[in-house]
């Protein structure tokens, strides 16, 4: 598959939403149960747990739609 997320940080607001960044621009903001959800799954792995809640991450197809007929050249 992909090369390993990076470039991924999150903040943690008083409010209790927290803010994730992809090489510094918001990538998502999470409230209430999202939030919480996210804050007890990142702490295995935060680069890829970052990746896997903003969207931001490869799906595996990369090879696929570069062999397909219209990418090909």
């Amino acid at each position: 598959m992909g090369s390993r997320p990076e470039g991924f940080a999150y903040v943690r607001r008083g409010d209790g939403s927290v803010v994730v960044t992809h090489h510094g621009r918001v990538a998502a903001t999470l409230r209430g149960g999202r939030a919480a959800e996210f804050l007890a799954e990142v702490e295995d792995d935060p680069q890829l747990a970052m990746a896997r809640w903003t969207g931001n991450y490869r799906h595996g197809n990369e090879r696929t739609a570069r062999q397909h007929p219209r990418n090909r050249r």
